[in-house]
């Protein structure tokens, strides 16, 4: 008898229902735990590139 019934409209469960698929999709995309993209990962080289780019002498690349 003390029961409460809460009427969910359609469009706020569809709204549910995407953002838990999208992240989802996102967990199986970009898992911290993954152990293929922690070999993917380059290691930390000297290398720099980009507008200020200098070579070790200090002088600009042409």
């Amino acid at each position: 008898m003390g029961e409460i019934i809460r009427f969910v409209p359609m469009s706020e469960r569809e709204r549910a229902r995407l953002i838990r698929e999208a992240r989802a999709i996102y967990d199986r995309i970009f898992s911290p735990a993954d152990p293929v993209s922690e070999k993917k990962k380059a290691p930390v080289g000297h290398a720099v590139s980009g507008a200020n780019a200098r070579r070790s002498d200090g002088v600009l690349p042409s």
